[in-house]
């Protein structure tokens, strides 16, 4: 399924801003059903045009805000069903019970036993997170050691960074795999992602699972519609 952007939205004509009570039990109806929306959309619900008059009224009933696209969806606190990390997953929206993704990724770097790696956490939250873990570092939320050819992002308080890191090279290599079998799958999947974006081609999503029922892999459309959309790829205009 696509990312919900409301499918029931009251209109705005010739009404006015609904009073804190009716906008509470508008808001608290609109998310049982529809669990995510966007500012256009809150504005339709409360009658107003007023970016102030809908955080004011967002702020009443308890909200939380995506990490993903931008910041642009909302949801009540109420509703995401957290994993053990605080995220929640939602038609391609994500939240995250810690706010922000930078928020998100000091936490995940601090709570683990072993720290994580830029690929880890990409894979964890299905967001690029480069810009984030370097303001992270730079404003010293978190630390970083050299782990082999890679960064592992620990602790920025020495005792628990110093033990991330030896728990760490106390992990046993993963059994090699085709076609990672140096490198790690989690790295290779971030590779294959930087030449798509970078190539800015993305083909059509049943040109693939054609493709892939050819080599007798079977995917249908809706599940690579799902892996493009987890991973923010885009079909282009241009894909063959």
């Amino acid at each position: 399924m696509g990312i919900i952007c409301a499918r029931i939205v009251p209109s705005v004509s010739g009404g006015k801003l609904l009073s804190p009570t009716d906008s509470q039990a508008a808001l608290a109806k609109f998310f049982r059903q529809q669990r995510v929306a966007t500012l256009e959309t809150l504005y339709a619900i409360l009658h107003t045009s007023s970016r102030m008059s809908v955080y004011r009224r967002l702020s009443a009933l308890d909200y939380l805000t995506s990490y993903s696209h931008t910041g642009r969806y909302y949801t009540q606190a109420a509703i995401p069903e957290f994993d053990t990390d605080g995220l929640w997953h939602y038609q391609g929206v994500l939240f995250s019970r810690h706010g922000s993704l930078k928020n998100t990724v000091e936490h995940l770097v601090r709570a683990s036993d072993m720290g994580r790696t830029h690929a880890e956490l990409y894979l964890r939250l299905r967001l690029r997170v480069h810009n984030a873990l370097l303001d992270l570092l730079h404003h010293h939320r978190i630390g970083r050691t050299a782990l082999g050819s890679l960064y592992l992002y620990v602790s920025t308080d020495p005792r628990t960074a110093a033990r991330q890191l030896a728990q760490r090279k106390e992990q046993p290599e993963p059994a090699p795999t085709a076609p990672a079998a140096e490198t790690g799958v989690a790295l290779v999947i971030e590779v294959l992602l930087e030449v798509i974006h970078a190539a800015q081609i993305v083909p059509d999503p049943a040109l693939v699972s054609h493709r892939l029922a050819a080599r007798s892999v079977a995917a249908s459309v809706q599940q690579v519609e799902d892996i493009f959309r987890s991973y923010g790829l885009k079909k282009t205009p241009a894909s063959p």
